[in-house]
C-alpha cells in the first residue's frame, strides 16, 4: 500500500515541478509562448467526417464502390462512422486517388 503513496508523491512533485515552469515563464499576457506558435503552424487542418463522406460518395456515384469498400476495410472498418478521426485525412487523400 506504500508504494501507491509513493507513486503519487512522485506524480504530484512532477506536477508541482511543471506549475512552477509555467509560472516563471517570461511570457506576457496575450503573447503566446514560441513553442506553441510552432506547433499551431504544424497542425494540418482539421478534416471531418462530412468531408470524407462526401468524396467516398462521389466515388461511389462514379461506380467505384467495390474500390470504396476496400478502402474502407484497409482502416479495419465496414463503415465510414467506425474509423477513426485521426486516419480521416490520410482516408481523405486516398480516396481522392481512386
Amino acid at each position: 500500500m506504500s508504494d501507491i503513496y509513493l507513486t503519487l508523491a512522485d506524480g504530484f512533485e512532477k506536477l508541482a515541478a511543471g506549475f512552477r515552469a509555467l509560472a516563471t515563464e517570461s511570457t506576457s499576457v496575450g503573447q503566446v509562448p514560441k513553442q506553441k506558435v510552432a506547433t499551431a503552424e504544424k497542425q494540418e487542418p482539421q478534416i471531418t467526417i462530412e468531408q470524407v463522406r462526401a468524396v467516398l460518395a462521389e466515388k461511389s456515384q462514379e461506380g467505384k464502390t467495390r474500390e470504396v469498400k476496400a478502402l474502407l476495410m484497409k482502416y479495419d472498418a465496414g463503415k465510414l462512422s467506425s474509423i477513426k478521426a485521426e486516419d480521416y485525412a490520410s482516408l481523405l487523400k486516398e480516396a481522392e486517388v481512386l
